[in-house]
This record gives structure tokens, C-alpha cells and sequence, in this order.
């Protein structure tokens, strides 16, 4: 059985020590170590608790420094935290004591060996035909759209997805903190930041990579996750003529989406009405994930950003999921099944600014929001 990676993961996973057995299962995609007698797996969207045993905090936290190194980044105790990309793509977050109380932990996240396309999404119940339809619809209509979500939600595999259904012609830039986005697109320019050296000399930001990639003919600009003050360059941005971006930024609904990038804003010296201001005019679009009770991977609401009489910007539901799916605990993926999502005030709005870019879903696909399901109406 191929692991998830692939032959380049397979040829460094013995530098994990004790954790390679757990990533030579194909179907574990996060490895957590908690304390040297716990470490944990996720696998079908459930963490499992495993047999896998560290002798000692010593022996974890030996790991996780020469796995640091190995990924060029400083991991001691004057800097007891590190977010490392890995050979072979395994994305390794590392914390030493005494910041972390139990002693050192570990996340590591692996890569898949092709990134999940729409129809791939479509096929595990993450996005149901109708949005799939309407994703397909925002990126036709090159409307800006932001990917919220709380932790592990799959906002990454979901933007990975996106940009593989963007037209091969169109030239992508993409910055992220650390690279961990799969594709499989070959008109894409990557960039990661850097954090400074032992001598606090040499830090490349995301905003400087942003202020970048302005100057490099980007089609769309993406930023892998939006999560400090590169939310002012990258709406800037978008507000002159890079339209059709893409990005992730954490958010535990849809509706808290404006609040969190008033707070990343103010890292800028953003005041909350320019905020606003920006957002109003940049962004269109706002797609939120989250778990369902079985631990699957849901769309949950498309929603499309409008400004109130207070000069608010706030998301309103275009798409709302239905509440009638139930993922299966079965490995099969055709059981996965999300009931239609029902339409929902935003919708029409939404439908108009597609419409105004000469984009059109059919009839089946859209309705307005009296009508039941998805089916019949504009």
C-alpha cells in the first residue's frame, strides 16, 4: 500500500524514531505527543490514543530538536518553539518546557500525495454538489473569497481544491507562514516566510512576501493563512485590481469573520472603520468549515460579505448546510452524504454578483430563498 506521501516522505520517515510506525499508516494524517507515554493519531477524523511509548521527556524533546535543525529552524530553550516543514512535506509544530507544562510536545501533519480536488471533496461529503456548483461559480466570476474555520476543519485541502480548479493559464502567487499546501497546478509561484536566525538577523514576514508578490503579475494572490498584519497589505491588494484572491484565516463561524480580521487589523495600527472600508470593497465572498458529530469535514455555509448602515462590514448565509447529513463511520466514502444545503437570505445578493460578472448557475443549482432545497428558481 503507497503511503500518503509517497516515496519522498517514505525515504525520511525513519528520522521520526518511534512516531514512523504511526506515519506509515496511510490513513493517519496528524501525529500529536502530548507527554512521553501519550501520543495520539487522528485518523477518519477521530484522534486514537496509541501504544507508541518515548522513554523519557529527554528522548521527546532530542526529537524534536533535531527534526527542527533538520528543517532549518532554531528549537532550545531561549527559543522553545518552532513550526518546521519537514522533507517529504510532514509539517512539525514543536514546544519545549517549561512553556509547555507536561514536558515537550509535538503535532505532526502529513502531506498527501495529490491534493483532493472538488469532485474529490464532493465524493467524501465535505461539499455537497450545490456548493461545489457555487465554489466552481465564485471562481468563474473571480470574486475574492476568504476560507474560515476553526482548527483541523480543513481549510487548507479546501484552498488546495480551489486552486487546482482555477484555469490552468492563470498565473497563482501564493504566500504562506509554512508551506504545506499540496498542488498539483504548475502555473504557481510559492513563497514562505522565514523566521529570523540565532542573531534575531534575516526575518522574511508574510507581509513582506505580500508587498512582494505585487510585483510579480499575479492572476490571484492567495495567502495560505491570513494570521497578522498582511491582512492590511493583502486587502489593499485586492482593492487594486487583484481580484479573484484566495485565503484561510481561523474563525470559529462565519458570522465572527469581520470581528477576527478587526483584530488582526489593529496588529496593522488598522483602525476598525478603515478595516471595514477595505473588506467592504475587497472582499465578496466568505466559506466556513467545520466537523460534524462524527468528526467529518463539512462546508458548512457560503455566505457573501455586505456593509450596514453603521459602515459594518457583516457576513450574511447565501448557502446554509443541511442539517439532516450524517457522516458514517464506515471507510467508504460514497456513505458520506451532506443533505442539501438550504438557501438563505445572502443568496440572491450573491446570485447578482455572479450574475454581473457573467456567470450564471443553472436552474437546478440555485434558488431563491422561499423555495425549498436548492431546486428551481434563479
Amino acid at each position: 500500500m503507497p503511503l500518503a506521501a509517497g516515496s519522498v516522505l517514505s525515504a525520511h520517515l525513519d528520522r521520526l524514531g518511534p512516531l514512523a510506525t504511526l506515519l506509515r499508516d496511510p490513513e493517519v494524517t496528524d501525529v500529536l505527543v502530548n507527554s512521553p507515554d501519550k501520543v495520539w493519531i487522528e485518523r477518519a477524523g477521530r484522534l486514537r490514543l496509541t501504544g507508541v511509548r518515548f522513554p523519557d521527556d529527554g528522548a521527546v524533546r532530542a526529537l524534536a530538536v533535531r527534526l527542527a535543525a533538520g528543517g532549518g529552524r532554531r528549537l532550545d530553550t531561549a527559543m522553545p518553539f518552532a513550526d518546521v516543514r519537514l522533507p517529504g512535506g510532514i509539517r512539525l509544530h514543536a514546544m519545549l518546557s517549561p512553556p509547555a507544562l507536561g514536558g515537550t510536545c509535538l503535532s505532526l501533519r502529513r502531506p498527501r500525495p495529490q491534493p483532493f480536488t472538488l469532485a474529490d471533496l464532493a465524493a467524501a461529503g465535505t461539499v455537497g454538489p450545490d456548493a461545489a456548483a457555487m465554489l466552481r461559480a465564485v471562481l468563474d466570476a473571480r470574486l475574492t473569497a476568504l476560507i474560515s474555520g476553526g482548527t483541523g476543519t480543513g481549510k487548507s485541502t479546501l484552498l488546495a481544491a480551489l486552486l487546482d480548479a482555477v484555469p490552468a493559464a492563470e498565473r497563482i502567487v501564493l504566500v504562506e507562514d509554512t508551506a504545506e499546501l499540496v498542488l498539483s497546478r504548475v502555473n504557481v509561484v510559492r513563497m514562505e516566510a522565514r523566521p529570523a536566525n540565532v542573531e534575531g538577523a534575516g526575518e522574511i514576514t508574510q507581509r513582506d512576501l505580500v508587498r512582494q508578490s505585487l510585483r510579480m503579475r499575479p492572476d490571484r494572490l492567495v495567502v495560505g493563512e491570513v494570521r497578522g498584519p498582511e491582512v492590511l497589505d493583502l486587502l489593499m491588494a485586492m482593492n487594486t485590481g487583484h481580484e479573484g484572491g484566495l485565503g484561510t484565516v481561523h474563525a470559529n463561524a462565519v458570522e465572527t469573520l469581520p470581528a477576527r480580521l478587526e483584530a488582526l487589523g489593529t496588529l496593522a495600527g488598522l483602525q476598525r472603520a478603515a478595516l471595514h472600508s477595505h473588506l467592504a470593497a475587497a472582499v465578496q465572498v466568505a466559506i466556513h468549515l467545520g466537523r460534524d458529530g462524527a468528526g467529518a469535514r463539512r462546508v458548512v455555509s457560503i455566505g457573501v460579505l455586505r456593509r450596514g448602515a453603521d459602515g459594518l462590514v457583516q457576513v450574511v448565509p447565501a448557502l446554509v448546510a443541511g442539517s439532516g447529513h450524517t457522516a458514517s463511520h464506515s471507510r467508504r466514502r460514497d456513505e458520506h452524504s451532506p443533505g442539501r444545503p438550504t438557501a438563505a437570505e445572502g443568496l440572491p445578493v450573491l446570485l447578482r454578483l455572479l450574475e454581473d460578472r457573467g456567470v450564471r448557475l443553472a436552474p437546478a443549482r440555485s434558488t431563491a430563498p422561499a423555495a425549498p432545497g436548492l431546486r428551481g428558481a434563479r
